[in-house]
């Protein structure tokens, strides 16, 4: 079954923020655990935030891509936050290549 899961903040959750950031990178380490079916990433908002070199999960995310997974922070975030050429992927992605990958995926798993 094809995954994608989507981040729209750099935390996880509502509430307490520091839990938010602190659960989140666990999170993204076991999401290992959906094997092959895990196909994207997709990052918007200040979600995008997350994609940037240094950031909380950046070694989490760089795992997940180096297994396959596409990281997709959305281009117009991340423009708007300043983060172009700071991003642990090449090049981030248009909405176009997010609503694609969002129709392919049998499950969505927001966070």
């Amino acid at each position: 079954m094809s995954t994608v899961i989507v981040i729209h903040q750099d935390a996880m959750g509502h509430g307490d923020e520091a839990l938010g950031r602190k659960i989140l990178p666990t999170f993204l380490r076991k999401s290992v655990a959906f094997g092959d079916d895990l196909e994207a990433v997709v990052l918007y908002n200040a979600g995008v935030k997350l994609a940037a070199k240094g950031s909380s999960v950046a070694v989490e995310l760089s795992q997940l891509q180096d297994r396959g997974v596409e990281i997709m922070p959305c281009t117009t975030c991340v423009e708007h936050f300043g983060l172009m050429g700071n991003l642990i992927v090449e090049k981030p992605c248009s909405m176009d290549d997010i609503i694609t990958v969002l129709r392919r995926a049998e499950k969505v798993i927001t966070l």
